[in-house]
């Protein structure tokens, strides 16, 4: 019952906004406000009432959705150790991505009711335990990105959405043809609760081809090189918010879902593919890092730094160890936060000056030092500075790694040391440097909600990065059990 609460709480929002006469549109951001923060406070009430010492998933509910001869399919919710937290995750990028929309004037109605909806149907996607179920949370939210891109937007806003969407239907596809593989095979079963726990055989096509359609769905979404180019197009012509939700936790659905049906479900196809995974995970974060120094759109800059760390993801799972998916997920929240905080003062930046160009901006360090230090900040989060968020995540992979894999990380260490001279050449062209005339007249002054958004994610990297038990140890249990289902192919 609590899962469906947490779910029906955004959704219930975007429905009293879309029920509101035209001439009280300001309201509608008051409602997305108040949704946010009650799906923000109920995750966080589950997440430290969530018992990581006991087995399997927690607030559990299951009822009958479709029964048709064989095929059972039930709306079928739960969280463990490693969905909770990017749950967690998703309620706060929610609530940062309302706040830094208040400046928003067109359409408020459907723009603040779309972005509930992709904020639900992320969480459906990390709650799902029924395969269909999961599929249709993960479909429905191309509607509400597409149309937040293509309205929204700037640039080429309806090609890049286009472009978006095209790509997910394309991995959906390979999906799909999985997911009805393993449920042929497994008797007409979509629970994934119980496809976890069996062997799977008999499938129409061999094991190994049905493992490799479920990760190309899967890593679309991540992505991994080289089905990554509609993230830089995605983002650069996306709003702000809409890049705060695509980057913090549309990108963590594909590692989530590798972690969670590729690894779980088929330990000994993800135990043959491993050393595959973890090569393309190395390559991914040495040519994220190559071609992101060649960029010069800010937005687009982060972008490829994302493929570059979302490779330190797929190492650490390719690896198949406990340390090293402990890692995986953690890059997860820690890649949510920072980008997510790095794409909020780019558009603060961007609304203040109009370009993001780098060529255009210099010296902006003195006109506006509250951006900068923001900027500054989060830059140093995502080269992984100590005592911050990155750190714990990307150390943890690599120490995890090493021991099945040690040409990738050296290799990936040498993409780690590129991420530091991409950040810091950019900050230093940017924010330091000569003062630039051209932005003489700019402003720093921010509103309360820009200040609220930008500092409550500081507070969040901080924590990730001086206190990682807090996460770590919730996703202990979660991660053994995975780790024995790999270790039972082993012996």
């Amino acid at each position: 019952m609590e899962l469906t609460i947490l779910l029906l709480i955004p959704v219930a929002g975007a429905v009293l906004i879309g029920l509101l006469p035209e001439r009280a549109e300001q309201n509608a951001r008051w409602i997305a406000l108040l949704s946010a923060v009650a799906a923000l406070a109920f995750s966080l009430f589950l997440f430290f009432d969530f018992d990581s010492a006991t087995p399997g998933y927690s607030y559990v509910v299951k009822e009958r959705w479709v029964d048709i001869s064989s095929f059972n399919l039930h709306y079928h919710l739960g969280v463990d150790g490693i969905s909770l937290p990017l749950i967690v995750l998703t309620t706060c990028l929610t609530l940062a991505s309302v706040l830094i929309s208040f400046s928003v004037t067109k359409r408020q109605r459907l723009y603040y009711a779309l972005l509930l909806v992709l904020a639900a149907s992320v969480l459906g996607v990390f709650m799902a335990l029924d395969f269909m179920l999961f599929f249709m949370f993960w479909e429905l939210e191309l509607i509400p990105m597409f149309l937040l891109i293509s309205i929204w937007g700037s640039g080429r806003k309806e090609y890049s959405a286009m472009k978006f969407v095209l790509y997910t239907i394309a991995g959906s596809a390979f999906m799909l043809v999985a997911i009805l593989m393993l449920a042929f095979a497994d008797g007409g079963s979509f629970d994934l609760v119980e496809l976890g726990e069996s062997n799977v055989s008999g499938a129409l096509l061999p094991l190994g081809w049905v493992f490799a359609f479920l990760f190309v769905g899967f890593a679309v979404k991540l992505p991994v090189f080289p089905l990554h180019t509609w993230l830089p197009d995605a983002h650069s012509d996306a709003p702000t918010a809409v890049s705060v939700m695509l980057a913090g936790v549309l990108l963590k659905m594909g590692g989530y879902g590798i972690i969670r049906m590729c690894v779980t479900i088929m330990p000994e196809q993800a135990e043959d593919f491993g050393i595959w995974m973890a090569g393309l995970g190395a390559f991914s974060i040495l040519y994220g890092a190559f071609v992101t120094l060649r960029q010069t759109d800010f937005k687009r800059l982060i972008a490829y730094s994302s493929v570059s760390h979302m490779g330190i993801v797929l190492l650490g799972i390719g690896a198949l160890g406990k340390t090293s998916i402990m890692g995986a997920n953690y890059q997860m929240l820690a890649h949510g936060v920072v980008t997510g905080m790095l794409f909020v003062m780019i558009g603060l930046m961007y609304d203040r000056t109009h370009t993001r160009e780098i060529a255009k901006l210099g010296g902006l360090g003195r006109q506006m030092p509250l951006i900068t230090t923001g900027l500054v900040f989060a830059g140093f989060a995502s080269l992984g500075l100590p005592a911050l968020a990155g750190f714990i995540a990307e150390i943890t992979v690599f120490l995890g790694a090493f021991e099945k894999f040690e040409w990738a990380v050296l290799a990936s260490i040498f993409g780690v040391v590129l991420s530091a001279g991409y950040i810091l050449w950019t900050l230093q062209r940017v924010v330091f440097g000569p003062v630039k005339h051209d932005w003489d007249g700019v402003t720093d002054q921010h509103q309360w909600w820009e200040h609220t958004v930008a500092g409550g994610m500081a507070v969040l990297i901080l924590i990730l990065g001086l206190y990682p038990a807090l996460m770590m140890d919730t996703m202990s249990g979660s991660v053994d059990q995975v780790i024995a289902r790999v270790e039972e192919v082993q012996s």
